[in-house]
């Protein structure tokens, strides 16, 4: 099962890299370029300004280029992901993968380039000369010893930050865990022994930084694969050298005895549960090796019920996760323009993210671990990759750790202002989204695929089981499906369900309680038996409200208004809520809330205000602090018209009901966007430009969104249906198989909330 698994991850990363634009990254112009002027001062002759500038005072470049929010991500493709030595082309993806977390994390560009050599001195000498380009170097996929050499000598020579993440990166995180498994279980750093097994480059650069934090060198014992790293050993390079001890101890078993740590980089199977016996009360156990650890935490609570436990797996908890680290180290460091990136900035980045596991967590990123307590303690000593808070918690550390350390050329003065800006600077939906997932994967759910036999939806199907958010329910004929997955070899069905809607023992309930609804509006009791043998969406939508699937998901073959017509036969809306769509619309690490882009064509005052309403709460549920635009043509009675009356009328509701958040209208989308063109109206409610915008129709809403997607290179979630008792979510006919995987997961999410 775990082969075959494995294989359909694989056929899913292959699909999801090749469809439609190839890759994982592309150029966008942060400036226009739609005339002639604009032509002339981004080229020739404009652009000669910003160049003798620089010439004058290269410390200029920063001002005048993206050099200051750059990094190259470096590779030859020596050491790829624990898949070994796969060439610099052949690590291309794991080097865009990188480029895409730094975007994500941090608003980072990263920009990724494969040195196809070998040799040492080679690479260093195209690396050295790209410092004019970037503000900062991040090494990746190196084996050792080559990478110590690598940068060493890289540092030497460049006046940017250069940063082996595979190095520092784990070391920073490790060390983050350790400072509070050290703190829960009353121990002192400079008192604690440790054992590390592995002697890579992670491996040192971990021993090498919590030495840094005070642990004594006498009390880390390193091991490799021939056992303790000692000073009788005549084999050892000098990295490993440096570390050697004097000690009586020559096998991990015997380092093991009594110490208090153990930290491992190493394989599978290298710690048994005699040896972890073996260690002082409450042993702290980094169990890191990828993708299996050294010692699963069963194995150790097998005999330690006082062990502090992480690993680099994300279904235990305290995960050793880099993605904790660089986006917000490189962040800090570009933002001070710092030369280097030292042992200051690591320690400060450690802690920091120990004292955000401290904190109480939001709940956003509580509501992911349903079932489970977040609080600081032995399941809780590192934050999750998703929480919004990281990157105003170690950027700012870093930032601050670098002036200190007199390696930062451009100091921040209002080091509070900053953190601000850098709660504001990314779009708290990405984070969201995730916390979603999260949600999901811990508390996994039936999703009924109305359209079972459609290749779509069957790919979509085998993600959602892929990913672990639970049971994907496929509705249609096991042979037709059986037959379109061979075609397109994909896996077996293990771990999903087929209901053939003809053959279904529940067919007969499904119809009893349909005629219950439908009797009295103009339906036989064989009408309605027709309906649910025959139309697959109202099979589903009975499934789900007979509570044989907890959610369901359609739209790839039928227009969303008659998947609406199919659903809402079964299943009654939410008293007191309307029905409706949403549309998220994401561009540039900003998104909009578009309503209602499918449902009402000409909304009612009353309708926009609860519109409004809903709207706001989802934005809120998404991580937003709503501002809500009642929009139109006209922008505060200018010009005066029927349809504005209507979105000062709603407004003038939404003051009588007392909502709390922004609201104001009717307002032009250009003004309701723009922050210099809200100065012109000082008396308007909206603090910032809007986030939730409240259209005056139907056919504003749906051109504007599509317009959106399909020409403003505008990313889109949704529609999401809103306001049914039942969680049901219908896709554009043309989404794609990762749009009908979120909706899924959306709907999923919803029936867990």
């Amino acid at each position: 099962m775990a082969d075959e698994t494995n294989r359909n991850l694989d056929r899913e990363a292959l699909l999801f890299h090749i469809t439609g634009r190839p890759g994982k990254i592309e150029i966008a112009a942060t400036k226009p370029l739609t005339t002639q002027r604009d032509l002339s001062l981004a080229y020739s002759p404009g652009v000669a300004a910003p160049c003798l500038a620089i010439q004058r005072d290269p410390s200029t470049a920063y001002d005048y280029t993206a050099k200051g929010n750059m990094v190259a991500i470096i590779s030859n493709g020596t050491a790829v992901l624990g898949l070994g030595d796969l060439g610099a082309l052949a690590s291309k993806p794991v080097m865009e993968g990188k480029a895409v977390l730094f975007k994500k994390f941090a608003d980072v560009d990263g920009i990724d380039l494969e040195v196809d050599t070998h040799d040492v001195d080679e690479f260093v000498n195209c690396v050295r000369y790209l410092g004019p380009t970037f503000g900062g170097i991040n090494l990746e996929d190196i084996k050792a010893p080559e990478c110590f050499i690598i940068e060493q000598r890289l540092r030497a020579l460049m006046d940017i930050p250069v940063f082996h993440d595979d190095q520092h990166g784990t070391a920073i995180i490790a060390a983050a865990g350790l400072i509070n498994a050290l703190d829960l279980s009353g121990r002192d750093i400079g008192d604690a022994k440790m054992v590390v097994n592995g002697a890579g480059a992670a491996a040192i650069a971990c021993v090498e930084l919590v030495k840094a934090m005070g642990m004594r060198s006498a009390n880390v014992t390193l091991c490799d694969s021939k056992g303790v790293v000692h000073r009788g050993r005549s084999d050892l390079n000098q990295w490993k050298s440096a570390h050697a001890i004097d000690t009586e101890a020559r096998s991990l078993q015997d380092a093991m005895h009594g110490a208090d740590v153990f930290l491992g980089l190493s394989v599978k199977g290298a710690v048994t549960a005699e040896m972890v016996a073996a260690m002082a009360p409450q042993p702290i156990i980094f169990a890191m090796a990828n993708p299996d650890p050294e010692i699963t935490p069963e194995d150790v609570l097998s005999v330690r019920d006082d062990a502090i436990i992480a690993t680099g797996r994300s279904d235990y908890p305290n995960q050793i996760n880099n993605v904790l680290g660089f986006p917000y180290i490189f962040r800090g460091a570009l933002d001070v323009r710092a030369r280097t990136i030292n042992d200051e900035m690591k320690i400060a980045a450690a802690r920091a993210i120990a004292a955000l596991a401290r904190e109480d967590v939001p709940d956003e990123v509580a509501a992911a671990y349903s079932g489970r307590r977040l609080r600081y303690g032995r399941d809780y000593i590192i934050p999750v990759p998703f929480d919004p808070r990281l990157i105003a918690a170690i950027s700012p550390a870093v930032a601050e750790a670098a002036m200190r350390s007199g390696v930062a050329r451009k100091p921040i003065i209002d080091i509070t202002g900053y953190r601000r800006e850098l709660s504001a600077r990314l779009d708290p939906t990405a984070a969201s989204l995730q916390a979603l997932s999260a949600q999901v994967i811990n508390n996994p759910k039936r999703v009924a695929f109305a359209e079972g036999e459609e290749e779509k939806m069957i790919r979509a199907a085998l993600s959602y089981r892929n990913a672990g958010y639970g049971t994907p329910i496929l509705i249609g004929r096991t042979d037709k499906i059986a037959a379109t997955m061979a075609a397109m070899g994909l896996g077996g069905l293990e771990g999903m369900e087929i209901q053939n809607a003809k053959l279904s023992t529940q067919t007969k309930p499904y119809t009893d309680y349909l005629y219950g609804r439908l009797q009295r509006q103009g339906y036989l009791y064989r009408d309605v038996q027709r309906l649910v043998n025959s139309d697959r969406n109202v099979f589903a939508a009975s499934m789900v409200m007979l509570q044989d699937a907890d959610a369901m998901v359609t739209g790839t073959i039928r227009h969303f208004h008659s998947c609406l017509s199919d659903i809402t036969k079964v299943i009654d809306q939410t008293p007191g809520e309307l029905v409706f769509s949403v549309t998220l619309l994401i561009a540039r690490g900003r998104t909009v809330f578009i309503a209602d882009t499918n449902v009402h064509e000409a909304p009612s005052a009353q309708e926009l205000a609860d519109i409004a309403i809903q709207t706001a709460a989802l934005a809120r549920r998404m991580g937003h602090e709503p501002r809500v635009a009642l929009l139109s043509y006209s922008t505060f009675g200018a010009p005066l018209g029927r349809t504005p009356d209507r979105s000062r009328q709603a407004v003038a509701l939404l003051e009588e009901r007392k909502v709390e958040f922004e609201f104001d209208g009717e307002i032009g989308v250009h003004v309701a966007l723009d922050p210099d063109l809200l100065t012109l109206y000082p008396f308007c409610r909206l603090s910032a430009p809007a986030n939730v915008l409240i259209m005056p129709g139907l056919h504003s809403a749906n051109i504007s969104s599509k317009l959106m997607q399909k020409m403003g290179g505008a990313s889109t979630i949704g529609p999401v249906l809103m306001g049914l008792s039942r969680p049901c979510q219908i896709v554009p006919m043309d989404a794609t198989v990762s749009d009908i995987v979120h909706m899924a997961t959306l709907a999923a999410a919803e029936a867990g909330r």
